[in-house]
């Protein structure tokens, strides 16, 4: 009894234990479990108070984190997300938010910037949640070859917005044509900064995007390219016969370019002069030499300065008198800054008068090039022939030996060469104390770089005349469309439009602006080409009043177009009526595709891109004399014609001009009467023989006036 009595108290005791034991145990797990939940929440807190997000509530639930409150936005809801699995893993995090009125919220602004550098491509930016990013970046790894592409995108759970693909494809697309660029990529809208490493690449890149660009996709571009480098840097003012103007002019800034420009306008140099921003300038110091070179030049009132880098030559004619002179000169030597060296030159009286050019070279076509006239010897032959088949396509050389000519004659000759391959077309004339070159080019600066290389060749005191003209058509930069692709784009535009015409009248109806406004776009680069706009009806009605109809409506659009400051001066309007259709006209469908206005090329060649002869007003015509053709080659006056006067004058030989009660503009000089002719009666046509003068002959420049006004003349009526 006394053993079993003894025994209860260690029984109880082993148990007290074990439950002591395990009270312990429950109490430090649960004391853990405390901690962790406390320690998780208040990290969770702390991120997202950091974050901004103080609308999420947190509460931990052993490991587990809840996330509850109402998030303004899915973005933001996302952002709280990512903000939490900083603290703790993202798979102890619990979702509970919401968005408030998800139904009501504006999607948001899903923008994609991508930049690009010669380090590789980055990726800034909110997409939808659909994009496939994984395609978008195996395209610019595929098509770009870029060393590195880093995606920092985020997306959010909402539907595409409308244009959102297109501005996508397109966007990487334009990643493709510039290395180094910010793309904006946006619904339905693209904008791209660029750095180009030329002008032409500049011209290049702008007119690829213009071509990709999907219709629906607004593009905005901003694309630099580099100062050109101008070596030497050169700059030529003259004033002669003609006036004051410049050659060539290069400055190294836009301060310096204003002060050179207004000692320009200052000496007599009329309109609005140019002066190309360059690099190369051998001082900070340039126009402070340039603006009192120009000054001399206008105290001389005649001559010419030159400067290539830091040489300056002056050269006055004989007929400046030499104390004059001597002054001028005086003047410029105390005004010039000290890097730069002054040759001043007065010329004798017997080199006024310029014999016939020893050396001349003619550029056409397709850099094809003919040369005659003297050369030193065989070996200096062989060494000009070698020198033009290095620049040029096709060569044709007729130059003879002469041992008489002066010396250092070569050297000329290659330099004119060389200069002439700033042209597209042109000539070239040496002779021992003159260098003139004329022609054409598609680089706006090509005079620059003409006086500069003859500059850098023969020194800047040698004497050479240029007269260089930019044709717009002829620059790669510009890659302007040819007279076919305005057709094609002009007649995309009418039918896609909405211009239509009040029933049997020649009022237009609705509001034509939105479709002038494209017209408008294509006519920049297209007014250049005769065209016609050519109206058509269907077949209700007679055919007399359908024809009217029909011309008056297509009048109505130029006249439209002209009003809307379109020009329209190479525009003629003409009338079919019922003769051309497009469609059966026993349904209504077919007859409104018959009621229609076409745009048709009436020439392949530009009007204004072609050197004309000078426009001149008809009187009593009495002889026709070819361009650059002595007046003993001409032909036989042509006596006044009696009775009424032809509204066209019909030439025999290409090219045939129309004339409507304006001026003439032929390839030919008209010798003319006092008594002006007037075109008002039109009963038949005169034929006056006109040689076509030969492609290489110099023509005079028309006068802008004149052209415009024979154009506008054209534009006045039908043409049938």
């Amino acid at each position: 009894m006394a053993q079993s009595r003894s025994r209860i108290p260690t029984a109880l005791a082993a148990i007290i234990v074990l439950a002591g034991a395990g009270g312990l145990s429950w109490w430090a797990a649960q004391s853990a479990t405390v901690f962790i939940e406390t320690r998780s929440r208040e990290d969770v807190k702390l991120a997202l108070a950091t974050a901004g997000q103080d609308w999420v509530q947190v509460s931990a639930d052993g490991l587990q984190v809840h996330l509850t409150g109402t998030a303004p936005s899915e973005v933001e809801r996302f952002r709280a997300l990512t903000q939490a699995a900083i603290a703790v893993d993202s798979s102890r995090i619990v979702d509970d938010m919401t968005v408030a009125s998800v139904e009501a919220l504006t999607p948001p602004d899903f923008k994609i910037e991508l930049l690009r550098d010669s380090d590789g491509i980055s990726l800034i930016g909110l997409v939808p949640a659909s994009t496939d990013r994984t395609a978008i970046l195996r395209n610019l790894k595929s098509e770009t070859a870029a060393p590195k592409i880093t995606d920092l995108l985020e997306s959010a759970d909402y539907a595409v917005p409308e244009d959102w693909d297109d501005a996508i494809a397109f966007g990487l697309q334009a990643a493709q044509m510039a290395a180094r660029a910010k793309i904006s990529i946006a619904p339905g809208e693209v904008r791209i900064a660029a750095i180009a490493d030329s002008r032409a690449e500049k011209g290049r890149i702008e007119t690829e995007l213009k071509r990709a660009r999907p219709e629906k996709i607004d593009l905005t571009t901003d694309i630099s390219a580099p100062r050109p480098v101008i070596a030497p840097f050169t700059l030529r003012f003259l004033i002669d016969e003609e006036g004051a103007r410049f050659d060539a002019c290069a400055a190294d800034n836009e301060d310096g370019r204003a002060r050179i420009l207004d000692a320009a306008v200052r000496a007599g140099a009329g309109g609005k002069p140019g002066c190309t921003l360059g690099l190369g300038a051998p001082t900070q110091q340039w126009a402070d030499a340039v603006v009192p070179a120009i000054e001399a030049v206008a105290g001389l009132g005649l001559g010419s300065v030159t400067i290539s880098d830091a040489d300056i030559a002056l050269i006055a004619p004989a007929s400046v008198e030499e104390a004059r002179f001597d002054e001028v000169v005086g003047q410029l030597e105390r005004a010039l800054p000290p890097v730069f060296s002054l040759q001043a030159r007065r010329e004798r009286a017997e080199e006024a008068e310029h014999g016939p050019p020893e050396f001349v070279a003619s550029l056409v076509g397709d850099s094809n090039l003919s040369m005659r006239g003297r050369i030193a010897d065989e070996q200096m032959r062989e060494a000009v022939d070698s020198f033009a088949r290095s620049r040029f396509l096709s060569v044709q050389s007729s130059l003879s030996s002469d041992d008489d000519v002066p010396g250092g004659w070569t050297v000329r000759v290659i330099g004119a060469l060389e200069a002439m391959d700033n042209l597209a077309s042109g000539t070239a004339e040496v002779s021992p104390d003159l260098i003139r070159l004329s022609g054409v080019s598609g680089d706006p600066d090509a005079a620059e770089r003409t006086a500069a290389t003859l500059a850098d060749r023969l020194g800047p005191g040698a004497r050479y005349d240029l007269s260089i003209r930019y044709d717009r058509r002829l620059d790669p930069a510009l890659d302007l469309p040819d007279g076919e692709e305005c057709i094609r784009q002009l007649n995309i535009i009418l039918s896609e439009s909405e211009i239509g015409f009040e029933p049997s009248k020649s009022t237009i109806a609705g509001d034509p602006a939105p479709t002038l406004e494209r017209i408008a776009g294509v006519m920049t680069n297209c007014t250049d080409f005769r065209l016609e706009a050519g109206g058509h009806t269907d077949a209700q009605g007679s055919e007399g009043f359908n024809a009217d109809l029909s011309r008056a409506r297509a009048q109505a659009l130029v006249v439209a177009m002209t009003e809307a400051g379109i020009d329209t001066v190479n525009m003629t309007a003409r009338g079919y009526g019922e003769s051309q259709p497009i469609a059966g006209n026993d349904s209504e469908e077919g007859r409104e595709e018959n009621r229609r206005i076409e745009f048709r090329l009436l020439s392949d060649h530009p009007v204004r891109s072609q050197p004309l002869a000078e426009p001149v007003r008809l009187a009593g015509v009495t002889r026709v004399v070819p361009a650059g053709a002595a007046a003993a080659d001409a032909p036989a006056p042509t006596e006044k014609p009696e009775g009424p006067v032809p509204t066209a004058l019909q030439f025999e030989g290409p090219p045939v001009p129309t004339i409507i009660n304006g001026p003439l503009i032929a390839p030919a000089t008209v010798g003319v009467s006092e008594e002006f002719l007037t075109l008002d009666e039109r009963e038949e046509n005169i034929t006056l023989p006109v040689q076509t003068p030969d492609e290489n002959t110099p023509r005079p420049e028309p006068r802008p006036e004149d052209e415009a006004g024979a154009a506008q003349a054209e534009g006045s009526g039908d043409i049938e």
